[in-house]
């Protein structure tokens, strides 16, 4: 980017960089997404091992085996309070990672990666008393429509999750 003739540089093409980019993903009609540097893998939907423990939340599936590693699985759609549906061919698990605590989110289908620009970046509305707002770290508007960039840190940490690891 070339610097104008005080040396500073554009705002527009300042907009026009990619930040971050993020893997797509839905469940229902809704796109989501979460940064790329979180993801591990994408895999199908294994064998879950359910917990019997009065104190795992609703939205907590089981346990998997990720390359020997025990791994806690969210159903991201009973987190965001929508109702569960049978699994199909597109039903992927994504493995995802902060730090040194693995977690698999099942969605209902992973979609495509894509480059997070500055511009397209809207402001988050204060809305956390709804249920999936809290999760949200940003959101994008596309020419192809909204998708609620997830904040990972909040899946991984909140209260109800870490609850179920401990």
């Amino acid at each position: 980017m070339a610097p104008n003739a005080k040396g500073e540089k554009s705002v527009r093409l300042e907009k026009e960089e990619e930040i971050t980019k993020a893997l797509t993903f839905a469940i229902g009609e809704q796109v989501y997404g979460i940064e790329i540097p979180y993801v591990r893998e994408i895999i199908g939907v294994p064998k879950i091992t359910r917990v019997p423990c009065s104190e795992v939340p609703y939205f907590i599936k089981g346990i998997i085996n990720v390359r020997s590693k025990v791994v806690p699985v969210v159903n991201m759609r009973a987190c965001f309070g929508k109702e569960e549906i049978e699994y199909n061919e597109k039903t992927c698990t994504i493995i995802v990672a902060l730090n040194d605590i693995t977690v698999g989110l099942i969605v209902d289908e992973v979609l495509e990666v894509l480059s997070v620009m500055q511009k397209y970046i809207a402001k988050t509305p204060e809305l956390n008393n709804v249920n999936e707002n809290k999760f949200i770290d940003y959101i994008l508007e596309m020419n192809d429509g909204i998708k609620l960039i997830l904040d990972i840190k909040k899946i991984i940490f909140d209260h109800d999750l870490m609850l179920s690891m401990s």
